[in-house]
């Protein structure tokens, strides 16, 4: 997949004009993990995150110490469609389906015998948007405005309709991947593990995806806002007897 800089942001050239400045690059350290890392670098008073995958990134490991995670990666550099490469692609797909979500700057990866080398994503920071799990952790007093909340409630619904309407699961759909800025409006980011089914999603995936948005909600919104969150996805008004079996299953997905 040759390196791609989206136009708009052609006069960034310098800073993300190919794979090789993009890895050369120097910025604050987010995460790191062996292979992987994220970095946020500042450019005329504007932030981008740049996601760095393979060789050259994150943090080195002995691999004598660690040789079954060390295989596993070498093993995942074989498939057809690497972590990085997955993770433009959902966003892409988001912003075709109205969800929205962070912009592309640019976007590519090097292969090498056959094999995943190494890869990178640049996106645009979303200015005055944090993620719900931020909010959730210092107690922030917007999720006890029932106006706010039914506000983002209903359009985490609607956004997590949409890709199941489009047979699309996320699979990690926590509340760290969703961001709301000042205006409560919401985007859906992070989501390298996100795949469309091209035979309907089989029902434990559907309710698994809402299952992990309700493992932090049942912490700190009522009952009552988390029905209403299933009512507004379901686009109904009350409960079958179907949605209550499903509700149930839910609420218990993660219990041991």
């Amino acid at each position: 997949m040759p390196w791609s800089l989206n136009p708009a942001h052609a006069h960034l050239t310098n800073a993300f004009g190919d794979l090789a400045t993009v890895f050369a690059l120097e910025g604050e350290r987010l995460t790191s993990a062996p292979r992987s890392e994220l970095i946020r670098v500042t450019l005329d008073g504007v932030r981008y995150y740049v996601k760095r995958y393979g060789r050259g990134a994150g943090a080195p490991r002995n691999w004598r110490l660690h040789w079954p995670r060390y295989l596993r990666h070498e093993l995942l550099n074989f498939l057809p469609r690497p972590r990085v490469e997955a993770e433009w692609r959902n966003l892409e797909r988001f912003a075709r389906w109205n969800i929205p979500t962070a912009e592309i700057v640019a976007h590519g990866l090097e292969r090498r015998l056959g094999a995943f080398w190494r890869g990178a994503l640049v996106t645009r920071e979303l200015e005055g948007a944090e993620d719900l799990h931020s909010l959730y952790k210092r107690d922030d007093p917007r999720l006890k405005d029932r106006r706010w909340v039914t506000l983002v409630s209903a359009r985490i619904a609607a956004h997590t309709r949409t890709l199941h309407t489009h047979r699309f699961i996320h699979n990690d759909l926590k509340w760290r991947n969703i961001l709301v800025d000042p205006e409560a409006n919401v985007y859906f980011i992070d989501c390298p593990l996100g795949a469309c089914w091209h035979v309907p999603i089989p029902r434990h995936r559907i309710e698994k995806d809402i299952a992990t948005l309700d493992k932090v909600a049942r912490h700190c919104l009522s009952a009552t806002t988390r029905l209403r969150f299933y009512l507004d996805y379901r686009q109904q008004s009350r409960l079958t007897a179907a949605d209550k079996a499903a509700i149930r299953r839910i609420t218990a997905f993660f219990d041991p």
